[in-house]
């Protein structure tokens, strides 16, 4: 059932529609494309230490994303993560090296550990659905001390190792050769289906905030890593690849257009907007038809709004139905107490 995504849908309506189409359960959704399912995630996983003591209870509600937001720090080099703060890690990221390890010890650490913890969760649920994890890089990257695309590619992979999916991954056709581009695999939907992930992570990277305000368009992390992308293409390297890059401001029509660079384009299969935005303008239904991924953020941003962080549960489920319905893969919250943390568990068919 496809709701109108141009026009605001009370809550009262939209559960008289989720009383009609029910959500649908794993089951429903396991033989799915990766682009044909729509989950909840909640924002700025990492900083809520009153809601989530340590990351692993935020995996325990069931999510389908978490964000992590990283700085590239410039003094020694290390990925930290943090919300403001350039300089040093503040989350409820654990040095775990098994699963027991997950709920205790010191937190506050780095992104290897937050990866580690992503890692190690998994691995001891190997039947949970994929998880997107959304990379905000807050100040972009910084080669003057090596922390360029090639790094991140291996950092990131030795800390999820096998449970990542990567763009070599979407790229990869059943007879062993590769489409072009990532866009080619993904309007030809190849993705893996939704089952066939499970235990699987997805990594997505966005220009963080302080990369926007000070620095020029063309030296973002989507602009570089798009070009990483075509640069280990070209050269048979692709393999080496561990993350999507995401074009900012999902919204009707294609937002890739703004990249001057016209051979970027088709390396961009992963969108992030803001949910308000995203319902207003209308002709989502692009993203899905196309099979690409949709992360929308700010769930509550729709009219009518609703609580950022405590509507009923009855309001939060018919706001991800709408969501679902518009388009989205991915739909962000902040919705981490009762009753309404209930919805980040929930896994529906997207459209």
């Amino acid at each position: 059932m496809r709701l109108p995504t141009g026009v605001a849908v009370s809550a009262a309506a939209l559960a008289v529609a989720l009383t009609a189409t029910p959500a649908a359960h794993a089951d429903d959704v396991r033989p799915s494309g990766l682009a044909g399912v729509s989950g909840v995630g909640i924002h700025n996983t990492y900083n809520d230490k009153t809601d989530y003591t340590y990351l692993a209870d935020a995996l325990d509600s069931g999510t389908s994303l978490i964000e992590l937001d990283t700085w590239a720090n410039v003094l020694n080099g290390k990925w930290d993560v943090s919300h403001g703060n350039p300089l040093a890690s503040d989350n409820n990221c654990v040095q775990a090296g098994s699963a027991a390890d997950l709920y205790t010890g010191n937190r506050n650490q780095n992104l290897d550990s937050c990866l580690d913890d992503v890692r190690i969760w998994m691995q001891a649920h190997p039947a949970h659905g994929p998880i997107m994890v959304k990379l905000e890089m807050k100040n972009g990257f910084y080669n003057t001390l090596g922390m360029n695309p090639t790094e991140l590619d291996s950092y990131v992979k030795a800390h999820l190792g096998s449970t990542l999916y990567t763009p070599a991954d979407l790229l990869s056709k059943p007879d062993g050769t590769r489409y072009p581009t990532l866009d080619a695999a993904a309007t030809a939907n190849n993705w893996a289906t939704y089952g066939s992930l499970a235990g699987k992570v997805i990594v997505e990277i966005i220009p963080g905030t302080f990369e926007q305000s000070v620095s020029p368009a063309g030296t973002w992390v989507d602009v570089v890593y798009a070009q990483h992308l075509i640069d280990l293409y070209d050269s048979g390297r692709i393999a080496d690849a561990a993350v999507f890059p995401s074009v900012l401001g999902a919204q009707a029509g294609d937002p890739r257009i703004r990249y001057g660079n016209t051979a970027l384009r088709p390396w961009f299969v992963v969108f992030d907007g803001d949910a308000g935005a995203w319902v207003n303008d209308g002709a989502t239904q692009w993203y899905d038809t196309n099979h690409y991924l949709a992360v929308v953020t700010d769930a509550y941003d729709v009219a009518p709004a609703l609580s950022s962080t405590a509507p009923s549960l009855a309001d939060a489920r018919a706001r991800v139905a709408q969501l679902a319905a518009a388009g989205a893969s991915y739909i962000s919250t902040d919705w981490t107490t009762a009753p309404a943390d209930a919805v980040l568990s929930e896994v529906l068919l997207r459209g």
